[in-house]
């Protein structure tokens, strides 16, 4: 007669082996930070459907808080001035379309991108419209849906060395309750640089040892663990082969690889290089994530927060603060930044391959109100999106003549993501697979844009 072995648990449920592997981690000496859950260990099935891709890569800006498409990318000048705001529009390179007048360098380059102005939502919760807008499904409470990210890190991979997704400076979007990951395992997680790489003395977590902690002593470290994984396996001989965990193996890939510190090294940049992008944050996380693509990096996230304009647009959105002689608000840095992006891109021959998007969770109110601001407003918005074999110089749809809502071709979250996955080479119906072995189409609702993907 057959025995059948019964594995003893400790009182959360955990198995002998992992937790003999959960002690060999913790003596690394890396921190709690690369320790994820031991559930997570199970991987979810691979979507196997690929299409033909015509981006190789791809670099998010995303604009957390909700920037106003009335004072970026859909002015309304013929509007009352309650709508039309304190800016004015500026001829782009794309004959009878204009910009605001903020993003001079952005206007210069319209037939490079295309500019969607009938996105269209019902979520007005900053929460709930970034799950929404980075995941392409209206949140539930039954499932976090994974961003684009995460699943393009799963599926397209990248350097074994380096992330396959990495947000700069943070993947704190929408009011940071989004993982990022949702039922995917937490090893395809963004990772977080967590440094300013505007200042002096950027530095990335990470990317070196603890003190007192050397490269010869995590080897060693590193070799103890595989000893206690083996020993953990043929304790429970019969149970699926152990793996090295992936949190773990990344920690100690960055901190022990000259290549990924040198992915990281924006001060090797020239200083012309990095001037053109601009000295705010947002420029130099533009300029890492094209350093960081050039290193098969399969999706950078830039985070650029403070886009929740309630009160005092013109000095927010232009000067940046009062009395500044240099505007340095939140649109001319991001005029400057996403500029410099696309013209490297196209210099370096990095355009065509990598799908560049930029947008934030949802638009802004119609009017301005009594603060000299404007209030959440999902109803209508702008997404741009360049490179990536895309045809330049679009304008995809329209929204009434105050920006109140799409008065043509309304495009929803869905439709975006259906758009930038098939970009991607990733086909929208393919399925992921939960921790529990539910199958999740990567998009269930949305249609491409044929404008886009052809």
């Amino acid at each position: 007669m057959n025995k059948q072995r019964q594995s003893f648990s400790n009182c959360d449920g955990i198995r002998r082996r992992e937790f003999v592997r959960l002690g060999g981690l913790a003596a690394f000496g890396l921190g709690s930070c690369v320790l994820p859950s031991l559930a997570d260990s199970a991987n979810a099935r691979e979507a196997t459907g690929r299409r033909q891709a015509k981006a190789k890569r791809c670099i998010l800006i995303w604009l957390d808080g909700g920037p106003s498409h009335l004072e970026t990318f859909d002015l309304k000048p013929n509007a009352p001035a309650e709508v039309r705001g304190p800016f004015q529009p500026i001829r782009s390179s794309v004959t009878g379309e204009h910009i605001c007048e903020l993003m001079p360098r952005t206007a210069g380059l319209l037939n490079r991108v295309a500019l969607v102005r009938s996105v269209t939502s019902n979520l007005g919760e900053h929460n709930f419209a970034a799950h929404y807008l980075l995941s392409g499904y209206k949140p539930t409470p039954a499932l976090e849906y994974p961003a684009y990210g995460c699943v393009v890190a799963k599926l397209r991979g990248g350097d074994p060395v380096l992330p396959r997704h990495v947000a700069v400076p943070s993947f704190r979007v929408g009011g940071a309750n989004f993982s990022g990951h949702g039922f995917l395992p937490a090893s395809y997680a963004p990772f977080a640089v967590g440094g300013d790489p505007a200042k002096p003395k950027f530095q990335v977590q990470h990317l070196d040892f603890f003190p007192g902690v050397d490269g010869g002593r995590v080897d060693r470290r590193r070799e103890f663990l595989q000893q206690l994984d083996d020993f953990a396996r043929s304790a429970d001989e019969g149970d699926a082969p152990a793996t090295a965990n992936p949190q773990f193996e990344q920690a100690y890939r960055l901190a022990t690889s000259a290549q990924a510190k040198e992915a990281f090294r924006l001060e090797d940049e020239p200083q012309k290089v990095r001037n053109k992008y601009g000295p705010r944050t947002v420029g130099q996380s533009c300029l890492l994530a094209r350093r960081l693509i050039e290193r098969d990096v399969a999706v950078v996230t830039v985070n650029n927060p403070g886009w929740d304009t309630h009160e005092n647009v013109y000095t927010r959105l232009k000067e940046g603060y009062t009395g500044a002689k240099v505007p340095v608000g939140l649109v001319p840095s991001l005029d400057l930044a996403l500029s410099a992006l696309i013209e490297d891109l196209i210099e370096r021959g990095l355009f065509d391959d990598t799908l560049v998007v930029v947008m934030g969770e949802f638009g802004r109110t119609p009017k301005i109100n009594t603060a000299g601001g404007r209030d959440h407003w999902p109803r209508v918005f702008s997404v741009l999106l360049a490179g990536g074999g895309i045809p330049g110089g679009q304008i995809i749809g329209a929204s009434d003549a105050t920006g109140e809502g799409p008065s043509a071709r309304p495009v929803t979250p869905s439709d975006l993501a259906a758009t930038i996955y098939t970009l991607l080479g990733i086909d929208p119906r393919d399925t992921l697979t939960t921790a529990d072995g539910r199958p999740v189409q990567i998009n269930r609702d949305g249609t491409p844009l044929k404008e886009l993907v052809g």
